[in-house]
């Protein structure tokens, strides 16, 4: 027996994007069986904890992992009967609790399986192998121990999340002592670190600073969330460097942790792109979208659901568009679909069967199955973007969205809100609560006395949502009497803005080709900087100084040599239809082909929580800076979800700056 390192499938050969990285460990790594020279497959159980098969869930589809011998899939905690003639391969947390449930299986008279395999998903502590060594019995029915260092979830070919979905409250609410926060960034850095173990890479680290780092300045713990955090994964990555083997001893990247305070908008604003508009008024559960189809037996239509994710390309290729653009390019694909494929022309000609010659007909059944998976694929999201179109019309979302980047650009102010809740009577309460804690992140002083009390009545706020518009302030820059105001880097700091407050400036050079597409979350800017090697140390200090080579080293392949864990990622090209109508690289085909070298990877980690927008700037910042952009964070926020957490925070006290060991 042995605890060995976790390889990664990611040095050397083809490139393999981070979500096939991560499938492949967990089927090549993890499941794939030894034949021994023996084509003959042994069926294995696979037992998992309730956070690894989330882990395993995002990344492998059951066909690939029953095709790695898996007949059957358990979950620890629950009650599981004997298969003493099977082996079994554990994938779980190193959890006190795990591991002695571990043990019972494999002990006693009748033990559940005949053998085992254990990965736990990340590092091991020496409590816990010393348990199992103790436990002789169950020793001698381990085939093998393994820290997979594989602790996260991927939500996207760019994106992943640590599973922490209580950070916002458990970091920014009142704690006296912290503890409850402490332990949560705990878990969010194991979680961060063993993302870059997967993957083999070793990062420059950059964090947003607190106002003031020394023993003096009272700060809150809040200013302090990212300076710790960075500190946590940088210790984890130093043993990492000790510990795994071939993992990289110099930079091979970029991290740069942020948290939810640095863009209060982005979780509020209507954002109104496909993907940001599905999953803000459309009922979805995560990527599951639920929706009715007529009956086969002709009965009440019957729902079903579907993933909108990787695997249907039209969605890869409409998610990060305007919605009036998707609802152009969906219109565009149906028309072209029906005028070229042979079935559809002749199920909407006016010829009888009868009529047919046997040309066409052998035409017709050619056509008829790829027919029904494109059809059913673009009558979907013709059905979505309608639906999306009747509810920005029935709530009057354009004329909101408007005053929403009005108001974020600083062309208007508190007396055009007043205005437009004054006249406008079908905007929803949601919209309503939205647009307050919008002008609560701006203008924190209109709601103090007379003119935040007509705000709030005409807005008819319940007192849940004067608390969440009150709790704006703890996402917002700490004010110091003692501190001199600075402008920054980046135009966020609301104090220090003389016109109409603005959380945004106009960015050179972009320019908008549909209206409402004017807003950009900051971190879209920050990124740009760090790529250029602009962003300012002050604000956003290295926790290890780079080499003078790095920044010449992390541009793209065409400027400079790329170094030796430098990957390729997917271009995202704009699908063309082939003479039948169909998709040149099939509706139902992998959405990430067409690859080329990049630069080296940035990483970007918001803990608290992140957004579609921020998601969508790290697919349009890969493309533009040549550099593959991952966007990381302890959960994914769509607006509901953030609304309802604001409620739950309470303002807390000032706190003196605690020693932080880096």
């Amino acid at each position: 027996m042995s605890f060995s390192d976790s390889g990664s499938s990611s040095n050397g050969g083809d490139y393999k994007d981070f979500r096939q990285i991560t499938r492949e460990r967990l089927l090549c790594e993890m499941l794939r069986p030894e034949r021994n020279g023996s084509s003959k497959l042994t069926w294995k159980v696979l037992v998992m904890d309730k956070f690894t098969v989330k882990i395993m869930s995002s990344a492998c589809k059951m066909s690939e992992i029953t095709q790695e011998g898996i007949s059957l899939v358990e979950v620890i905690t629950k009650h599981r009967q004997p298969m003493t003639s099977m082996e079994a391969i554990y994938f779980i947390q190193p959890t006190q609790e795990n591991v002695t449930t571990f043990l019972s299986d494999m002990t006693g008279k009748s033990p559940l399986y005949k053998r085992a395999f254990v990965f736990f998903s990340s590092p091991v502590s020496r409590s816990l192998v010393n348990l199992i060594k103790k436990d002789m019995r169950a020793m001698k029915r381990i085939g093998g121990l393994k820290e997979m260092n594989l602790e996260y979830i991927s939500m996207d070919i760019q994106g992943f999340i640590t599973n922490n979905e209580n950070a916002l409250e458990e970091l920014f609410s009142d704690e006296e002592n912290h503890q409850n926060a402490d332990d949560c960034l705990n878990v969010v850095a194991k979680r961060i670190a063993t993302v870059l173990a997967s993957l083999k890479e070793y990062p420059l680290v950059r964090y947003r600073s607190a106002k003031a780092l020394d023993a003096t300045t009272m700060t809150t713990y809040r200013e302090l969330i990212p300076t710790k955090l960075a500190a946590s994964v940088w210790n984890i990555l130093a043993r990492y460097k000790q510990t795994i083997e071939d993992f990289p001893q110099t930079e091979t990247c970029e991290l740069l942790i942020l948290d939810r305070s640095i863009d209060q908008i982005a979780p509020l604003i209507h954002e109104w792109t496909y993907d940001a508009m599905c999953h803000d008024l459309l009922n979805m559960e995560g990527n599951k979208y639920t929706h009715e189809v007529p009956s086969k037996t002709g009965d009440k239509p019957e729902k079903k659901e579907v993933l909108l994710d990787e695997q249907d390309p039209i969605w890869v290729e409409l998610r990060d568009v305007h919605i009036a653009d998707a609802s152009e390019r969906l219109h565009e694909k149906m028309t072209n679909f029906v005028s070229k494929n042979k079935a559809a022309q002749l199920k909407h000609s006016s010829k009888d069967f009868g009529d047919l010659s046997s040309k066409d007909l052998q035409k017709m059944v050619h056509a008829l199955p790829q027919y029904s998976e494109q059809m059913d694929k673009l009558s979907l999201h013709v059905e979505i973007a309608r639906t999306i179109n009747k509810t920005i019309m029935e709530q009057g979302l354009r004329d909101l969205g408007q005053l929403e980047q009005d108001l974020v650009f600083g062309d208007a102010g508190r007396k055009d809100v007043i205005k437009f809740l004054s006249t406008n009577h079908i905007i929803n309460h949601e919209s309503k609560l939205r647009l307050m804690m919008i002008v609560a992140g701006i203008y924190p002083k209109k709601f103090e006395g007379e003119k935040g009390r007509k705000m709030i009545e005409l807005a008819k706020l319940t007192g849940d949502d004067i608390i969440a518009v009150n709790n704006m302030r703890l996402l917002g820059p700490v004010q110091t009497e003692s501190k001199k105001s600075t402008t920054g880097s980046f135009p966020l700091k609301f104090d220090v803005l003389k016109k109409k407050r603005a959380a945004r400036i106009d960015r050179v050079g972009e320019t908008q080709t549909w209206q409402l597409s004017r807003f950009y979350p900051i971190v879209e800017e920050l990124v740009e900087k760090l790529s250029k090697g602009h962003l300012p140390k002050q604000e956003f200090p290295c926790m290890n100084e780079p080499k003078p080579t790095f920044y010449s080293g992390s541009q793209s392949p065409s400027s400079s040599p790329v170094l030796p864990h430098s990957r390729r990622t997917p271009t995202w090209a704009r699908r063309h239809l082939s003479d039948d109508g169909y998709f040149s690289d099939s509706v139902l085909g992998r959405a990430s082909s067409g690859l080329k070298r990049k630069g080296q990877r940035i990483f970007v980690f918001i803990v608290g929580g992140a957004t579609r927008s921020e998601l969508r700037v790290c697919h349009k910042l890969t493309e533009k800076l040549d550099r593959e952009v991952i966007l990381g964070s302890s959960s994914f926020l769509d607006p509901q979800t953030f609304l309802t957490k604001m409620k739950r925070l309470n303002e807390e006290e000032e706190i003196s700056l605690d020693d932080i060991i880096i």
